[in-house]
């Protein structure tokens, strides 16, 4: 049975960390581990805070196109995790106006002085595809 996209973000929700790949200058794929606090649209769309000067942030200003990489515990003794890789387009938001909306108080352990920290960007990954996999069924949704 194919999972809907509605399936997909209520599961990406409950995790709350996922690997964010972005291309670097030199062609190379950069990883890095970031924390959608749940932010994670019925559209697959995710949301990262980071700083401004972050190698991602660059590399994101040179190219879009990112993926994102998400693991889900375990169920019941013998089942395997669930996974499930996107990609995406990802869109670099500086604008403070729109940091409230998905700000949660986990973030203030990276930036303490809130949606004022200087350089905070908000990352919005539009989600273009998603795979998944759970060890008995896969699928593959285009967004």
């Amino acid at each position: 049975m194919t999972k809907t996209l509605a399936e997909l973000s209520e599961k990406l929700r409950a995790i709350d960390y996922c690997t964010l790949s972005t291309r670097t200058e030199g062609g190379a794929i950069a990883g890095r581990p970031m924390s959608n606090n749940a932010q994670v649209e019925g559209d697959l769309d995710a949301y990262f805070f980071s700083s401004g000067d972050a190698r991602t942030v660059r590399d994101i200003e040179a190219d879009a196109h990112v993926g994102l990489a998400y693991q889900g515990k375990a169920g019941l003794i013998g089942q395997r995790p669930f996974f499930v890789t996107v990609e995406g387009e990802a869109e670099l938001i500086r604008d403070t106006s729109r940091f409230e909306r998905h700000w949660t108080k986990d973030v203030e352990r990276y930036f303490p002085d809130g949606i004022d920290t200087p350089g905070l960007t908000l990352i919005k990954v539009h989600a273009v595809r998603a795979h998944y996999w759970d060890g008995e069924e896969e699928g593959e949704l285009k967004v």
